[in-house]
C-alpha cells in the first residue's frame, strides 16, 4: 500500500456514536464504521476534487461512554421511545452510545493530488464540510469548539515523498499534531502468540480462548510473603489477590465478517437493504487490537486501516499493517 498522499481531518467532535461494536464487543465503534465513512466520502467528493480514497486510520483524543457511573456493574444510558399507536409502552432498545474527539488520517491518490499546494488545502477544506454532513459510526459531527486556534486544528492535504527518509521525516512532524491521543492498530500477532503459549497446557485450546484470556483482567493469589515455601491454606497462611495482564493497552476489537452463505444474486433475498446489489449472509469477525501513542508509529501504512476480501474464503475484513519490530520509544 502506497497512498500517494494524508488527507488529515483533525479534531472532529462526535455525538452519540454507536459504541456496541459488534455482538461481543463494546467500546470504541468497529473500523468497519471508518471504513464505510471512507467510501462514503469518497463517492461525495470524487467528482469535485478527483481523490481516490484507499484507507483510513484513526486516532482518539478523548472517549465519554455514555452510562451510569459508580459501581462494578455499568448500565447503558437509554432514551424513552415514543409509546405504542395504540397509546402503550413501546419496548426500550439498548443502544450504547458515546461522545468522541478523534482526528481522522485519510490515505489518497488520484489525479487530484497532482494539484497546487492551494487547491490542495481547498480540495481538503471541501471533504472536512462535506464529512460534517455525515453520521460516523452513527454520530452527529458537531462544530468546532469557538475559538479554537491553531493551524494544527485546520483540515489538511498533503502529499508524501517517494524517498523513505524524507517520508519518515513528514510523517514525524505530523505524528506530533496528534498528541495527545492514541491510535488503533491491529496486534493478530499476540492472538497467535497466546494461543501457542494457552496449548502448551492446554492442547485443546481454540483461539477464542486466546482472544478471551488477551481480553480480561486475571486475578490470581499467591502468598503474602515471598520466603514461604509450603502451599497457602486457610489455617496457616494469608495470600494476597495479584492483577495481571498482558502488556500494553490491548482490547478485544470487530475486524470485518465471515460469510455464512452463498452470494445471492441481487433481489434473490426479500427486505435486504439494497435489492441491486448481490447479498450474502455474514458473522461478525474479531482479533486483538492495541492502543499505541502515535509517537511510536514510525509510517503511515502502520496507522491506516483498508478493506480486504477474499471470495474462496468468504472473508470481508479490515487489515492494517503495523509490526511491532518497529516499536521505539521516541524518535
Amino acid at each position: 500500500m502506497n497512498e500517494q498522499g494524508l488527507l488529515i481531518i483533525p479534531r472532529l467532535r462526535v455525538q452519540n456514536a454507536n459504541c456496541i461494536s459488534s455482538p461481543m464487543t463494546w467500546g470504541f465503534p468497529a473500523m468497519t464504521a471508518f471504513t464505510g465513512l471512507m467510501v462514503a466520502l469518497e463517492r461525495k467528493v470524487h467528482e469535485h476534487t478527483g481523490l481516490e480514497f484507499l484507507s483510513v486510520g484513526v486516532i482518539c483524543h478523548h472517549f465519554a461512554a455514555q452510562v451510569t457511573t459508580g459501581g462494578y456493574t455499568r448500565t447503558f444510558c437509554l432514551t424513552r421511545n415514543p409509546v405504542d399507536k395504540d397509546g402503550s409502552t413501546a419496548a426500550i432498545v439498548e443502544e450504547g452510545r458515546a461522545h468522541l474527539e478523534i482526528t481522522l488520517v485519510f490515505g489518497v491518490a488520484g489525479s487530484g493530488m497532482a494539484a497546487s499546494d492551494e487547491q490542495l488545502q481547498q480540495a481538503a477544506h471541501h471533504c472536512a464540510d462535506v464529512l460534517a454532513t455525515l453520521r460516523i459510526a452513527g454520530g452527529s459531527v458537531l462544530p468546532a469548539e469557538p475559538g479554537t486556534p491553531g493551524y494544527y486544528q485546520q483540515p489538511t492535504l498533503k502529499s508524501l515523498s517517494d524517498d523513505p527518509d524524507l517520508r519518515a521525516s513528514e510523517f514525524r512532524s505530523l505524528r506530533r499534531q496528534w498528541l495527545p491521543g492514541f491510535a488503533l492498530v491491529c496486534r493478530d500477532d499476540l492472538l497467535t502468540e497466546r494461543l501457542h503459549e494457552l496449548r502448551q497446557s492446554q492442547p485443546e485450546a481454540s483461539r477464542i480462548d486466546a482472544w478471551l484470556d488477551l481480553s480480561r483482567l486475571h486475578i490470581r493469589p499467591r502468598p503474602a510473603t515471598e520466603q514461604t515455601q509450603a502451599p497457602a491454606t486457610p489455617a496457616t497462611d494469608k495470600v494476597e489477590w495479584e492483577a495481571s495482564r498482558p502488556p500494553g493497552w490491548l482490547v478485544p476489537i470487530p475486524v470485518g465478517f465471515g460469510a455464512l452463505s452463498p452470494l445471492h444474486q441481487p433481489g434473490e433475498v426479500a427486505h435486504a437493504r439494497d435489492m441491486t446489489v448481490p447479498f450474502r449472509f455474514v458473522e461478525s469477525l474479531y482479533s486483538i487490537g492495541q492502543w499505541l501513542s502515535p509517537h511510536r508509529l514510525q509510517s503511515p501504512e502502520q496507522l491506516m486501516w483498508y478493506s480486504t476480501h477474499d471470495d474462496s474464503s468468504g472473508l470481508y475484513r479490515c487489515q492494517n499493517d503495523y509490526s511491532p519490530s518497529h516499536i521505539t520509544d521516541f524518535a
